[in-house]
């Protein structure tokens, strides 16, 4: 599986962005989806997860403002993100874990304040 994220930019606080993040071969629909972020000088974090069956989990800094969500005819996972803060600026990631973790470049998130 190959993963690329896009929807990064530059957004003011309070502001929206989507994410989205392509992945190639036909394992997608069996995997589980996720967001995960680094800040600089810090570790990398989970953001969001989606299994394939449309579960979901959310760190608690996101909880009620972002949400995953997936398209397996797209072979795609999305995560929107509202309200968006300052602290919330980081370079984030998608990953695809079939039993096997797969990860894609990221991409960076930077929210003014």
């Amino acid at each position: 599986v190959q993963l690329q994220a896009c929807g990064g930019g530059l957004v003011q606080a309070g502001g929206s962005m989507r994410l989205s993040c392509a992945a190639s071969g036909t394992i997608f629909s069996r995997s589980v989806m996720g967001w995960y972020r680094q800040a600089p000088g810090k570790q990398r974090e989970m953001v969001a997860t989606i299994t394939s069956g449309g579960s979901t989990n959310y760190a608690d800094s996101v909880q009620d403002r972002f949400t995953i969500s997936r398209d397996d005819a797209k072979n795609t996972v999305y995560l929107q993100m509202n309200s968006l803060k300052p602290e919330d600026t980081a370079v984030y990631y998608c990953s695809a874990n079939y039993g096997i973790v797969r990860w894609g470049k990221g991409t960076q998130v930077t929210v003014s304040s």
